[in-house]
């Protein structure tokens, strides 16, 4: 592999890492607080994807649909958390699994009903389709702009964990829920908010990456997949443990489509082995 192709395969993999790290972050705080295992958090990915989508074919354009999407699927997640998922808080992980995967097969079925099974493309914003030069090397400017936005969502996650009143629930939370509400916090409304901020990131990450890989019914399954793995190789219930685990990932898929293209989604999988292996809590998270 010549150092230009390994520099560019680089950054392409820093670009999708921080589109994992969008995906999954939800997913962590949400286990990470409520200790709820929510397998319908990938069907938030591929609603938000396909809001995009036809949000593009109407208006010709993606940039409205960065901002509707997220909050359509936050407003989604708030409504399923509220009807159904608070219900099953106290219930097995078990019947949790079961629950939520039924939602997610609901998700996907009406996508199927309103758009068709096929996959469909959606096109780059036209003022980020062209190339970016860095120092010698070139790069797609929208995979420039989407590392970008991730760069930012993440700064202002970490503002938020860190330095507000939420983030300092959130960190307790997943201590212990139930000292938080000895305190006199309302956890339902905490539950909730974290239900939409987790909807809301799983949402952006399905605009930001539609672009790059379509959008198709089926796509929620290769979300969540990707999602637990990055929590399991970052550690569970941690901001930076995402972060991490969505970047060694995106690295390991995007240097191994190069080197072994049959294989790349096989190492993602061995990556993940060889990190419970040798740290089973993974790299940032809690024993």
């Amino acid at each position: 592999m010549s150092m230009q192709l390994l520099l560019f395969q680089v950054l392409n993999g820093l670009g999708i890492g921080m589109i994992y790290f969008l995906l999954s972050v939800g997913l962590t705080l949400i286990f990470g607080l409520m200790r709820f295992v929510n397998f319908a958090h990938g069907a938030f990915y591929l609603v938000a994807a396909y809001i995009a989508f036809a949000l593009t074919r109407w208006t010709g354009s993606i940039w409205l649909s960065l901002v509707i999407a997220p909050l359509a699927v936050a407003a989604l997640a708030m409504v399923v958390e509220r009807v159904l998922l608070r219900h099953t808080y106290r219930m097995p992980h078990e019947a949790q699994i079961l629950i939520t995967f039924a939602i997610a097969l609901l998700m996907q079925e009406i996508v199927i009903l309103i758009f068709g099974p096929l996959g469909q493309n959606v096109p780059v914003p036209s003022a980020l389709s062209g190339i970016v030069f860095l120092g010698p090397y070139v790069y797609p400017a929208y995979r420039l702009f989407v590392v970008g936005v991730a760069v930012l969502v993440a700064i202002a996650l970490w503002l938020v964990v860190e330095k507000t009143k939420l983030g300092s629930v959130l960190r307790a939370g997943s201590e212990s829920a139930e000292m938080v509400g000895l305190l006199g916090i309302n956890v339902d409304r905490v539950f909730m908010a974290t239900f939409a901020l987790g909807g809301a990131l799983a949402g952006l990450a399905g605009v930001l990456f539609a672009p790059i890989r379509g959008v198709e019914p089926f796509m929620s399954v290769e979300a969540l997949g990707i999602a637990f793995v990055v929590i399991v190789v970052g550690g569970l219930g941690t901001l930076s443990g995402a972060l991490v685990g969505g970047l060694l990932i995106g690295l390991v898929q995007s240097i191994m489509s190069t080197l072994w293209p049959e294989g790349a989604q096989l190492m993602i999988y061995a990556a993940m082995a060889l990190v419970i292996l040798a740290r089973p809590a993974g790299l940032l998270g809690r024993f």
